[in-house]
This record gives structure tokens, sequence and C-alpha cells, in this order.
């Protein structure tokens, strides 16, 4: 076998995708490198470790004393569910249908709880951004040892949580009423994605109900979204996704909603600028021009529902092409301290990032913002940070992901099933031949 050379099949099912201590070293060489170029650390300084580890102890103990403070939620129902390979679990949601409402709690990990600005961990957040992941290699924004502990909604444990209250009218789904307040939750279980999957599909499961009625209201949540010209790039995501996805935007939107208009304070707000007419006129005929795809023409005025229309009716084989074709014209997001512009893809006015403070500055900082009712100092500053480790994040993942492509490697099997380093001779493809 040449060391430019790795089997790395990809049939569901199959182990970690196994390759040669020649390609190992390659992938390590070729990290480090990105390490360098994007001043990325995989390792923390001794004192941020330090600081991380007095965090988790004696949690129990800090958590018995928190509950007097915070609303005492750990009767609810609660669960997780990500990924089989997460890590962590820093969201959580329950649901109720009452006579004349939804409501809907996101049970957000209270990271800045442990994490704040007089913190070491704080300082080294805002010089990581964000967490990098790249195919089998994840570089944290936290150390582990509190990201993966007091940090993570494991289940039949108490946990600290920021949770996001939400009354949603039942024909409109707007909001009646957000509260935000610090908790203390109990999840019952950490579901993966086909696990919930399985879940909907038998009444008889355990949370049948629950995650039925979440998805129920996911699903229309998502509806109305593209009614009112909310871009959807994903078509196909399943429903343990789309629950995920809808309960996490809706709790996003409700938190900078409130700064906003409730509040009036500053925040990290997620902006994402328009494309021009030409831009969106030259994605739209490209997408037009594709073999099997065709756009409504009601929905020309509003090129975001005609991009929706086109994935929805479109061949499996064109999605990719309609997909590249629309983010070739669309600006990059940014983090800004004003809202101004709002969100073009989502099609919000106000908008930015609460649910993910375990891999997000952004996150973190809105937190923050939301508990103390004041901002940073330096909140332009961070803003920008943020912003600009985010695009260096998405470069080195695309780098790396080419990388793997140029020595035979799926990047996707890798990220969805890790990697084994075997002998050379080990490694034979399906009809028993060495590479």
């Amino acid at each position: 076998m040449s060391d430019e050379q790795a089997y790395a099949g990809t049939a569901e099912g199959q182990g970690p995708v196994r390759i040669t201590p020649r390609i190992d070293e390659q992938l390590e060489e070729k990290r480090e490198e990105l390490f360098e170029e994007f001043d990325l650390h995989d390792a923390f300084p001794p004192a941020v470790k330090r600081e991380a580890k007095e965090r988790t102890e004696d949690v129990q103990q800090e958590i018995r004393d928190e509950v007097e403070r915070r609303e005492d939620l750990r009767e609810m129902t609660v669960w997780t569910t990500d990924p089989a390979d997460a890590q962590d679990f820093d969201d959580a949601i329950s649901v109720e249908e009452r006579d004349e409402e939804y409501v809907l709690w996101v049970h957000i990990a209270d990271v800045s709880h442990y994490v704040h600005p007089e913190s070491e961990m704080w300082a080294e957040a805002v010089q990581r951004g964000n967490t990098v992941y790249l195919p089998g290699y994840t570089i944290h924004m936290l150390p582990p040892v509190l990201a993966e502990t007091v940090c993570s909604l494991v289940p039949n444990e108490d946990r600290l949580a920021h949770t996001v209250e939400m009354h949603l009218d039942k024909e409109t789904l707007s909001f009646d009423t957000v509260d935000i307040y610090k908790s203390v939750v109990h999840s019952d279980e950490r579901l993966t994605y086909s696990q919930c999957e399985k879940r909907l599909d038998d009444p008889d499961a355990p949370l049948h109900e629950k995650i039925q009625l979440s998805y129920d209201l996911a699903e229309r949540m998502h509806q109305q979204r593209k009614e009112d010209g909310s871009l959807v790039l994903n078509p196909s995501r399943d429903r343990a996704h789309t629950i995920i996805e809808e309960c996490m935007l809706k709790a996003n939107k409700a938190v900078t909603h409130e700064l906003m208009w409730s509040r009036g304070v500053e925040a990290m707000y997620r902006v994402h600028p328009q494309p021009t007419p030409d831009q969106w006129d030259k994605a739209l005929k490209e997408i037009a021009e594709l073999d099997g795809v065709k756009i409504p023409g009601g929905s020309w005025d509003d090129p975001r529902k005609a991009v929706n229309a086109a994935l929805e009716e479109a061949p499996g084989r064109q999605l990719n092409k309609i997909q590249r074709a629309v983010l070739k014209v669309m600006p990059r997001a940014k983090y800004m301290n004003d809202p101004f512009g709002g969100h073009h893809a989502l099609n919000f006015d106000i908008y930015g990032h609460f649910t993910s403070p375990i891999r997000r500055l952004s996150d973190l900082i809105n937190h923050w913002i939301v508990h103390e009712n004041d901002v940073p100092e330096d909140l332009v500053e961070l803003c920008d940070r943020a912003s600009d480790k985010q695009k260096d994040a998405e470069t080195a993942e695309r780098l790396y992901k080419q990388f793997m492509e140029e020595i035979h490697l799926d990047p996707y099997a890798v990220n969805s099933r890790g990697v084994e380093v075997v002998d050379e001779e080990e490694i034979e493809d399906e009809d028993g031949i060495e590479y």
C-alpha cells in the first residue's frame, strides 16, 4: 500500500476508518500546519487547566447551594438529543401543550456560572473564539474537564442551567411571553438522533408522547419559517434534527428579542447581509439551468422562497449544486453589537446565539449579558474577535477536508466513524486486495 492511499469505506455500521501509521503522521503534520497558520492551540495553559479542575470539585454541594437562588425544575421532564459521538450536552428541551398555548423550555448549560470575565477560562475562550471541529479531531474552546462534566447536561444528575421559557400562541406560534432565568434541571435521558427517531416510531417507548409533541411543534415552526421566507438549504433533515434545530432557533430568537426590545441592551447579535439583486439573479439562473430543476414562477420575487422550492423538487443529484450556487453569492454572517440589518438567510429582523455556550464565544457572552443585564466594555472587539475566529475555523476545516481527499480519505466517514491506526498489511479492500 502506498503512503498516499488508505482504505476508507463509508458503509454505515462499519467500524472506524483504518489508516496506516504513515497516513496518521501526515494528518498530524497537516494539523500542525493549520494550527500555526490560524493560531489554533490544542493544549490549554496550566493556569486554565488548574482553574477548570478546581471548578469541578464539590459540584453537587454547589448545586444544592444554588437551588434556593434558582428555579427548581428538577421534576420537569427534560431530555437531550445530540450526535452519537457528542462529548458534551449543552442544551435540553421540555414541552407542554395547554388549551390556548404551547410552552417550550430550552435549558442551556449555565457555562457563565463557571466561566466569567474574571476567570482564566474566559480569557482563554476569548483567545480561541470557538471550538474547531476537524474531521476526527476537535480543538476545544473550553477545557474538556469542565465542558464534559459540570457544564454538560448529563442524564440522571442535577445541573445548573439557563432556561428560556417560551409561551407560544397556539395559532400563530408567536411569543406571548418569554422568561429567561437561572435554573436547576435533571435530564431524564440522553438520546442520539437515531434513538430519537426510534422513539418517535414506537408509541410504547419512554418519552414518546413528549418527543412526538416536540416534533409536531417543531414541524409547524419549520413550515412557518419557510412560508415567512427563511432559507432552508437542507430540505431532507430528519425529524430528530428538525426538533433540535427549530427549538434552538426559537430560543435564540426569543433571547435576542428580549435583549433588544424589552431591555434595550447591546448584545452579540448575529447579522447576515443579503446578496445584491445581481448576485441573487446569478445564483437563480445557475440553479434554473440545472438538469431536472425548475423554479416555480410565483417564487422568483423572493429568492429565498425560490431556492426552497427548487430544493424541494430537485433530483437528489442536484442538491449540492443548488446549495453551492447559493453559498457562492451569500455574504458572510458576522457578530455585531447592533442587530441592524437582521439575518437575511433566516429572515429574522433580530437574531443572535445563546444555545451553545460550550463551543461558541458569542453564546457565552450573551449568557453573561442576560444575567448581568450589562455588556462587557470591549463588546465591539469581542464581536470582531468571534467573527474572525469563526472564519478561521471554517477555513481550517475546509483545508483539512481537502487534504484528506488528496490522500484518499473520506472526511465524512472519518467524521462519523473516527479512525483506527493499524499496520499496513491489515488494510485491504473489500475484495481482499492490498493497496
